[in-house]
């Protein structure tokens, strides 16, 4: 037998171990009800390609992070873990440019007078720019904590979780939930973490912390954005942000009326 020593060894395989599969399982999920949930807008002429610009940029932003999301799940899964961490480099500047722009694109909405009516344009505010911060502060652990396996997939997959509110949102009957519009999406987007939760109690006979600072931390900051509107601190936030705007005649803690039926 002759071997051609001009042939560089072929890498070591890494199995995919059942809690990577659960992982990637878990995350292509997510992945689905995102395009599921902005598909069905689009399908019902919801949403258009005559949106101002800055929306576009924020639809391509958030929606190519579900794109870059599932690449890194799945090199993950698949034990790629060397190009899986000079990507996530790109992820951690990703993440910043969308704090910028979903605060950016939240702030404009709100003085323009556009934030959805099934919410009040005081609770809107805080809850899309303290979900996209916290949706940071989650990855920004789970960079920090890279090399800790049990970890890092955890909590990108609670980051993912606290940042799929728009597109749950639009798979549910919001109009038909007000006044608990906002709870009910938190509980759709909790059951993702719960999940991963439930299987690790039954796995491991305990969750692991992991998901327990996930859910926190999603639930905080939707007790943060239902408290802080009535507030004296929550109504001079929305006064300096709608200062000199069409949103300035709107009553921050009362439910914009209804679009007008087609």
């Amino acid at each position: 037998m002759t071997t051609d020593i001009m042939t560089p060894p072929r890498a070591a395989r890494v199995p995919m171990t059942r809690e990577r599969r659960f992982f990637l399982v878990l995350a292509l999920s997510m992945v689905a009800v995102n395009v599921l949930g902005f598909s069905v807008q689009f399908a019902f002429g919801r949403s258009s390609f005559h949106a101002p610009a800055l929306v576009h940029a924020h639809a391509l932003l958030f929606m190519g992070w579900v794109g870059f999301f599932a690449v890194q799940t799945t090199l993950g899964a698949r034990g790629s873990l060397a190009l899986h961490r000079r990507l996530g480099w790109v992820g951690a500047g990703w993440a910043i440019a969308m704090v910028v722009v979903g605060t950016v694109t939240t702030v404009v909405m709100v003085r323009e007078g556009r934030a959805p009516f099934f919410f009040t344009p005081g609770y809107f505010l805080p809850m899309n720019v303290l979900g996209v911060v916290s949706f940071a502060l989650l990855l920004a652990a789970a960079i920090r904590l890279r090399r800790r396996r049990d970890w890092h997939p955890r909590l990108v997959l609670s980051a993912m979780a606290g940042i799929m509110g728009p597109a749950v949102g639009r798979l549910l009957p919001m109009p038909l939930l007000v006044p608990w519009s906002g709870q009910a999406v938190m509980a759709a987007i909790l059951l993702f973490p719960l999940t991963g939760a439930i299987r690790d109690r039954r796995r491991d006979g305990r969750v692991h912390p992991a998901w327990w600072w996930g859910m926190i931390v999603i639930v905080v900051t939707q007790l943060a954005a239902t408290w802080l509107p009535p507030t004296r601190a929550g109504l001079a936030l929305y006064s300096a942000v709608v200062a000199g705007s069409p949103g300035e005649r709107i009553a921050p803690v009362a439910y914009p009326a209804p679009p007008p039926a087609p």
